[in-house]
């Protein structure tokens, strides 16, 4: 089982993806907890974490299958 270690970041921590000032915004933090919880990613908001995701594709192959017919969650 892998495990994190929580923290805040520095005042001054840039987003990944636009290097604004997180803090400036709406935070979030990103880990992949697949390659055992590494360090973690910061992002202003969700619009630069969507790009990111968008721009390298992360999201092929590991989205839930879904259809209307399973219904909701």
């Amino acid at each position: 089982m892998s495990t994190a270690t929580v923290s805040t970041p520095d005042t001054d921590e840039e987003c990944a993806y636009c290097d604004s000032r997180i803090f400036d915004h709406d935070p979030i933090c990103v880990r992949d907890c697949d390659d055992d919880c590494g360090s973690p990613t910061y992002f202003c908001n969700y619009a630069c974490l969507t790009a990111h995701v968008e721009e390298r594709n992360l999201m092929a192959g590991n989205a839930c299958r879904w259809s209307p017919e399973d219904g909701c969650c």
